[in-house]
């Protein structure tokens, strides 16, 4: 993979660069649209491609372990060919979810054992599993494997888990440095920093990430119960350490607000279920601000969706047929709705790209921001 700085804010530290993969190339900043087992749900991916605009998808290492299974994955060629997806791919390591489920696995220093959610057997991930099944699914960019503490760990746990993170990220390196990809196309290794809302801990962190000099870093555990203003803190600690010529991916954030605020500390990849999973409740972010298209307000409202920031199906569709879709129970309420969510959220980045390149991101970022958190 490679990275281009092409443009840095003047008056913070948002930038706009150019990533380059096998698969194609990515404009920063990007959102990257969840599809966790395969698929970004209840959406086609000529609709992905056509009328949300996605560069790059992100595909999750557990749920694919666990379904359809690395033998099916491998014999289709990998996850591009088997969902018909041409475009980049990113894979998280699986970890989130594995410690997610607290009952249900037991850590230990090689590695974690846990429970399937699906069937209740046991699997086991090392570091160095976890680069082996991320090989057979071909993402184009693979996640080290780390332990992502809760937002409100004690000082003495979230230490532990850091270090433990870190020994597994040692080995994860290893083992991708020495192996190769299995479908003939470059692949390439993210590490990921941790320390929860330590500061101490999150410079170590940084500082022990960036020493292995990899084509890009992320920040993990953050949005996972602290506050907002300790996430936004943590993004400025990390990144006043990691390397300004690599991307930095910011994982599992956010809002529409989250976004725009950290891109202005230098974030530069984003991913998150929030866009799809609100929208299939019937949550729809615009550039005014939040609908809840129940509403009854929007019964006779024939506009669409979103003026300034149109989905390529807002020209179509307008909010009181909305409206009416989930009301009805209509399965194509919750896909339209995903689709305006996911187009929306590939807009807001566009356009914060657009006025990075302009010069004028903090004051639009500033307007924005007020109007994004408006319930309409």
């Amino acid at each position: 993979m490679d990275f281009e700085l092409q443009h840095k804010d003047g008056a913070s530290q948002a930038r706009a660069g150019l990533v380059t993969t096998d698969h194609g190339t990515i404009e920063t900043p990007i959102f990257m649209p969840v599809g966790t087992v395969g698929s970004v749900k209840g959406i086609h991916v000529k609709d992905l491609e056509e009328q949300v605009g996605a560069a790059i998808i992100l595909g999750n290492t557990y749920h694919l372990y666990l379904r359809p299974g690395l033998e099916v994955l491998k014999e289709a060629g990998g996850l591009h060919r088997f969902n018909g997806w041409s475009r980049p791919i990113l894979t998280d390591s699986g970890g989130f979810q594995v410690f997610s489920l607290s009952h249900r696995r037991k850590l230990k220093e090689e590695g974690a054992e846990f429970q399937s959610h699906i069937d209740g057997s046991r699997h086991f991930f090392s570091p160095e599993g976890v680069v082996d099944i991320q090989r057979v699914i071909g993402a184009d960019i693979i996640m080290a494997f780390d332990e992502c503490p809760p937002g409100d760990s004690d000082y003495t746990y979230a230490k532990q888990s850091m270090e433990l993170t870190h020994r597994w990220l040692k080995r994860g390196i290893d083992r991708f440095d020495s192996t190769e990809g299995v479908y003939g196309y470059r692949q390439t290794f993210f590490p990921i920093v941790q320390g929860a809302g330590y500061p101490d801990l999150r410079r170590q962190s940084a500082d022990y990430v960036a020493s292995f000099g990899r084509d890009g870093n992320a920040i993990g555990g953050l949005a996972v119960g602290e506050p907002e203003e300790v996430m936004y803190e943590m993004i400025e600690v990390v990144n006043e350490i990691l390397p300004v010529d690599k991307p930095r991916y910011l994982m599992g954030v956010g809002t529409p607000v989250n976004i725009l605020e950290a891109i202005d500390r230098g974030v530069d990849m984003f991913d998150c279920v929030m866009p799809t999973r609100n929208g299939r409740n019937g949550m729809l972010f615009t550039s005014q601000g939040i609908i809840n298209i129940r509403n009854e307000k929007w019964k006779h409202d024939f506009l669409p969706v979103d003026a300034d920031a149109p989905c390529a199906l807002d020209a179509v569709y307008s909010k009181a047929y909305l409206r009416h879709l989930f009301i009805a129970g209509e399965m194509l309420g919750p896909q339209l709705a995903s689709i305006h969510n996911l187009s929306f959220y590939l807009w807001l980045v566009k356009e914060a790209r657009r006025n990075i390149i302009a010069g004028s991101f903090r004051p639009w970022k500033e307007k924005m921001v007020k109007q994004l958190a408006t319930r309409l």
